[in-house]
């Protein structure tokens, strides 16, 4: 009931996995990653132990293959179950039960994989997946979000749309951009709106939080403000889309008087 993309930046080595379905909030217990790991996406009948599972085991050593062959080995349920993995190797292995509603599939290539359940069709994944290759001078969060909709113009969830989700991890132990559209008429156009407004502040605030090779991050918020000020800027004139403008901005990128203390950002 879903189909996913699941990929790994070759230009920062990010980890992101992409998802939309006819089914609430998606975002929950499909997308999963830990970019010091790897990513997977667990779905069909989904099984939401995997995800958990999946990155414990990829923490352990295991490679991409040795996780889908252990979690699906231990689970009884494991015709009805889809799972696509990608470990930091360059390993990837993916599990279509038989017993998936079709269409239903999963495609891998170099630095990618796509899969689906209940899908318009094969061209779905085909289509997401071309799109995702055409589409590599985009940057990593709008090529996922490229991809999927062109997956969603052949034909998609064959019920129809529901949410959306979008994950991406670097190195550190928080998510770098976790975006998730629960329940709408148009999930991934909202998510393709969310990763825009995702750059007219909070992508160049996050610059500054902690991490593990600085763990107090920038605190000093006139540093902070001068930072993003500065990128915000640049992109002066640019319509913003977020929804919280004020109709005296409108037009503008917003801009807070004062930034949120560093650990706030979200």
């Amino acid at each position: 009931m879903t189909w996913s993309l699941v990929a790994r930046d070759p230009a920062t080595g990010a980890f992101g996995v992409a998802v939309a379905t006819r089914f609430f909030a998606v975002g929950a217990l499909c997308p999963h990653a830990d970019g010091n790991v790897g990513a997977l996406a667990t779905q069909a009948l989904i099984n939401p132990t995997f995800g958990s599972r999946g990155l414990r085991l990829l923490r352990e050593g295991l490679d991409a293959s040795q996780v889908v062959q252990t979690l699906v080995a231990a689970d009884p349920g494991a015709a009805t179950r889809q799972l696509h993995v990608q470990d930091t190797r360059g390993g990837m292995a993916a599990h279509t039960g038989a017993d998936c509603i079709p269409w239903c599939g999963h495609r891998l290539r170099h630095g990618y994989s796509v899969a689906g359940n209940m899908l318009a069709g094969p061209q779905v994944l085909d289509d997401t997946a071309a799109a995702y290759e055409r589409l590599a001078d985009l940057p990593f969060a709008q090529r996922l979000v490229q991809a999927m909709r062109a997956g969603e113009a052949a034909g998609g969830d064959k019920r129809g749309r529901q949410s959306a989700a979008l994950r991406i991890h670097t190195d550190q132990e928080y998510p770098a951009l976790d975006l998730r559209v629960d329940d709408h008429d148009d999930p991934l156009a909202e998510l393709e709106r969310l990763e825009a407004v995702s750059r007219e502040r909070f992508v160049h605030f996050a610059r500054f939080f902690a991490t593990r090779e600085a763990p107090g991050g920038v605190w000093d918020r006139a540093v902070i403000e001068a930072g993003v000020g500065a990128a915000t800027r640049a992109a002066a004139g640019t319509p913003s889309r977020s929804r919280a403008t004020d109709a005296t901005t409108a037009g503008q990128v917003p801009r807070a008087t004062e930034p949120p203390p560093p650990g706030a950002g979200r």
